[in-house]
């Protein structure tokens, strides 16, 4: 069975950074793309940032230039360094993955990590 555990996430002032993490667990023959989610109280969830096993990114409009996705897949781990941050930034954010195991590809999330933008 494939877990995904974000970590990371908290309260922090409007200009600071926090780096969030993502941990999967489980029998995980081959990961396709790992990225990072974030919903906000009454909003949808949006994609923040994804990148691919060939190591390509994107990311979504607003967090261009301030937060860097990177990866280490034979730790299966991704990572989510967020500076600069902006009380429009509050969100929780889900950890995401696209994954090949025993059964198949499947899409996996994380339980979120809430990141509170504040003074």
């Amino acid at each position: 069975q494939v877990q995904l555990v974000e970590s990371g996430g908290g309260l922090v002032q409007p200009g600071g950074s926090l780096r969030l993490s993502c941990a999967a667990s489980g029998s995980i023959f081959s990961i396709y793309a790992m990225g990072w989610y974030r919903q906000a109280p009454g909003k949808q969830r949006e994609l923040v940032a994804i990148i691919t096993n060939g190591g390509s990114t994107s990311y979504e409009d607003s967090v261009k230039g301030r937060f860097t996705i990177s990866r280490d897949y034979a730790k299966k781990m991704v990572y989510l360094q967020m500076n600069s941050l902006k009380p429009e930034d509050t969100a929780v954010y889900y950890c995401n993955a696209d994954l090949r195991t025993i059964t198949g590809r499947h899409t996996y999330w994380g339980q979120g990590t809430q990141v509170t933008v504040s003074s």
